[in-house]
């Protein structure tokens, strides 16, 4: 396994370049330095006196890949490339255009996208894994119908829809949590209910028939067959073996939401006032600040090949005849 993890982690290397490069070519070549000014000086007849200061200013009056003026190594280091781009390969993700930390932002901002995640993601889980294993144990019956019906019904509706409706409904008429807002420590919870609740909600739609039609799927196989054939009752067919067998599966969906418990969720932090990572990305395009969408854009990037790794590592743990080479 040792010389699996290495050899995935090489192959993460050149994936890691492959996304700075074109990030670099959509922020710098497609959207130049100069696009850049005249955006954050919000005049159509700006002087290019002024492009050229703000250029000064924030550090992107270098040249792009190359600085010929310059000397050695310095012909490459002067670069915007290697000031903006390359070194966010070793985590260095430099300054806002406002001069900010972004590093220090990521680290202060990563505990509340956490508080939000990490409880959503096992929570959601949990409650879609069971709804499905219900609707399962009645299929072919009318109430698989209504729920498959209630399923599509709850895709369907936004998720905006759901954060304006709690917040109607459950704070402002019922009163049973805030509006938005945050505190740090233990008084975050009473701020926690209606994202979490939201999140859970919002996402039994898609989980129910994601679920559904995995579990349908292994409930024809053989195994599950021979099970009943020995007399064992349908809630241990499918609490035992059917759920057992599915792991993989479900771990291949999970994967896919990894980097949601650090990047956070756009819409909900940004509706509930919570100061995480996805209202920072939000903030961030809002105000045109390209350093941090590009901080952002590559952290997306690296936890993905991280969380594939794991899936990946999990798969043994899941299902012992899954062996890594």
């Amino acid at each position: 396994m040792t010389a699996y993890l290495l050899r995935r982690l090489l192959y993460a290397v050149p994936i890691l370049i492959g996304v700075n490069l074109l990030t670099f070519a959509l922020f710098f070549v497609v959207n130049s330095p100069d696009d850049m000014a005249r955006l954050h000086l919000g005049n159509k007849h700006v002087t290019a006196d002024a492009i050229a200061t703000w250029k000064r200013a924030h550090g992107y009056d270098r040249p792009l890949l190359y600085a010929p003026q310059s000397r050695g190594l310095g012909r490459f280091t002067d670069t915007l490339f290697f000031e903006k781009s390359a070194r966010l390969l070793v985590l260095d993700f430099g300054h806002a255009d406002d001069g900010r930390d972004i590093g220090r932002d990521i680290r202060q901002r990563m505990g509340p996208s956490l508080a939000i995640a990490v409880p959503g993601l096992i929570l959601g889980l949990l409650t879609n894994i069971t709804l499905a294993l219900g609707v399962v144990f009645v299929r072919g019956s009318g109430l698989e119908r209504a729920a498959v019906f209630l399923a599509v019904v709850g895709m369907s509706i936004s998720t905006l829809f759901y954060i304006i409706g709690a917040q109607y409904l459950l704070a402002k008429l019922l009163n049973l949590a805030p509006v938005s807002g945050w505190q740090d420590g233990w008084g975050a919870l009473k701020f926690l209910i209606l994202p979490l609740l939201v999140g859970v909600v919002s996402g039994i739609g898609g989980g129910l028939r994601w679920y559904r039609l995995l579990f349908l799927e292994e409930a024809g196989k053989d195994y599950i067959r021979t099970a009943r054939a020995k007399g064992l009752s349908e809630g241990r067919v499918l609490g035992r073996h059917l759920l057992r067998n599915a792991a993989i599966p479900i771990l291949t969906g999970v994967v896919a939401v990894i980097p949601l418990l650090f990047m956070g969720g756009l819409l909900t932090e940004s509706f509930f006032a919570i100061p995480g990572l996805g209202s920072y990305t939000i903030d961030a395009i809002q105000s045109q600040d390209f350093s941090i969408v590009r901080a952002m854009v590559f952290l997306g990037a690296l936890l993905y090949l991280l969380g594939l790794l794991l899936t990946d590592v999990s798969y043994t743990l899941a299902d012992p005849r899954v062996r890594l080479q």
